[in-house]
């Protein structure tokens, strides 16, 4: 048995009806290496069975504490459903990209099951070109980006891990409700020793942000309330879901010849397809939107499960109108705000988020999720992970494509996560059923902003074809 830190249950109760707190991973697998052997659902649990031993987070159970007294635990070496957990899915024809992303839309639609470990896996069949998809479904509680894309790594047997054993492993037995408890108690003592601790390591980034030489704006250094926009409002059960694939040589060649990183030149990419959305759906762009991007502070390659990062919020420049000044600006406003972020203590939020009692967590985000209103902190949410750089195959079938998305949160309907894969940088879209009428609008957009950025910049128009991803 083990707790959730106050950071995996702060996303465990925020989440509500309408605001699911899963995270989405999608591996496209290529099956002609295979020759005539048959790899379907009841193989790929197989192979996944086998590799149960090394996906430790997929053995997690839930259990709450009486009375919701703690932070709930995580019952490490449960029983494993892998019938239930894994789940046949057909595609209609001609299954194509938009045909794979209106059945993760559709996945992603409902809720996990807490009476079980807090994951699925859908096996999707019907691809063109006779490839296959699994489509994941995680909660977020049990791994952050960093840990996910460790997770991936050893579920494709890109990292090495223990070996195999023949043993069968035995559930622990569930706890006694006098022992969750008697452990919970225990655990608020210790909480309590750690509060001098805590107030020092605040202190000290207030210290360090009051003799920074960078004077940086108040803004970058505490939430404020974000503009309104089409985006935000309450939201519908219903998920949308797009994606797109750029070449990521096109996206480093870019990059370098603008002396910006990656992730400055994705925030762009989404200033410049936001702001053709904000124009289009509420008439205007005048401010910058904020979003809130995920930097992780524990990027250890053996981590597969927790979550170590904190939400930096980055105003993203919508309001400019040339596409080369918001790769300036997203530059600019990224730097702030990464500093911004070290100064105060990148781990600040994640501490005192142990102190936050479940009870009144939970009744503030079902109230926050009920409500037709203004999200008071942020907009949306970007991520940018990289992802595995080998290739890696299931059961000998080999992975072509990767995509993830995070989930969206309380009054904030559109979600943009990059992941890179080898050769690709894979763009992926969620939206709830009410913000956009198609999220491809959004992924669209994405790649037109790129054509702009190039063309403005001097490089070649014409875009990189990924032979490995599938058809735009």
């Amino acid at each position: 048995m083990k707790r959730l830190t106050g950071w995996d249950a702060f996303l465990l109760y925020s989440e509500a009806p309408n605001v699911h707190m899963h995270t989405i991973k999608v591996a496209v697998i290529e099956l002609q290496d295979l020759g005539d052997r048959t790899f379907g659902v009841e193989e790929f649990r197989q192979v996944l069975g086998s590799r149960m031993h090394k996906l430790d987070p997929f053995r997690y159970e839930l259990v709450d504490i009486p009375f919701k007294f703690h932070r709930a635990m995580w019952r490490e070496n449960c029983d494993v459903d892998l019938a239930y957990h894994i789940r046949p899915w057909q595609l209609p024809a001609p299954g194509g990209r938009r045909q794979l992303d209106e059945a993760i839309g559709e996945i992603a639609s409902t809720p996990l099951d807490r009476r079980r470990p807090l994951w699925e896996m859908y096996f999707v069949q019907g691809l063109a070109n006779g490839r296959i998809a699994v489509v994941a479904k995680i909660h977020h509680a049990l791994a952050d980006g960093v840990a996910s894309a460790n997770l991936i790594a050893l579920g494709l047997d890109l990292q090495s891990s223990p070996d195999s054993t023949d043993e069968v492993y035995q559930p622990d037995p569930p706890p006694t409700r006098g022992k969750l408890l008697g452990s919970a108690f225990r655990d608020h003592l210790r909480q309590i020793g750690r509060v001098p601790a805590t107030i020092k390591y605040t202190a000290q980034g207030m210290n360090r942000v009051r003799r920074s030489s960078r004077k940086l704006s108040p803004e970058l250094t505490r939430p404020f309330t974000p503009p309104p926009s089409f985006i935000n409002h309450k939201l519908t059960p219903e998920r949308r879901f797009a994606t797109a694939t750029l070449s990521l040589a096109d996206i480093k060649q870019t990059s370098k010849h603008l002396g910006v990183s990656i992730n400055d030149l994705v925030l762009a990419l989404s200033a410049g397809a936001l702001r053709k959305m904000l124009l289009h759906y509420d008439g205007q762009a005048e401010h910058p939107l904020l979003a809130s991007v995920p930097v992780s502070f524990d990027f250890n390659p053996q981590r597969i499960s927790g979550n170590f990062f904190t939400g930096v919020l980055m105003p993203i420049p919508v309001d400019l109108d040339q596409p080369l000044a918001r790769v300036e600006q997203a530059h600019t406003t990224a730097v702030m705000a990464k500093e911004s972020n070290h100064l105060i203590g990148p781990e600040l939020v994640s501490r005192w988020s142990n102190y936050v009692p479940p009870v009144a967590l939970e009744k503030l985000f079902t109230y926050l999720s009920s409500r037709d209103m203004q999200n008071k902190i942020l907009n949306l949410n970007i991520s940018n992970v990289p992802g595995p750089r080998e290739r890696g195959r299931v059961g000998g079938a080999l992975v072509t494509e990767i995509y993830s998305v995070g989930p969206l949160t309380a009054a904030s309907g559109l979600n943009i996560t990059v992941w890179s894969y080898v050769d690709q940088l894979n763009i992926s879209v969620i939206a709830d059923g009410a913000t956009v009428d198609d999220p491809h609008e959004v992924t669209d957009a994405m790649i037109d902003e790129f054509i702009e950025i190039r063309r403005a910049a001097g490089l070649p128009e014409e875009l990189t074809v990924v032979e490995t991803a599938m058809a735009r």
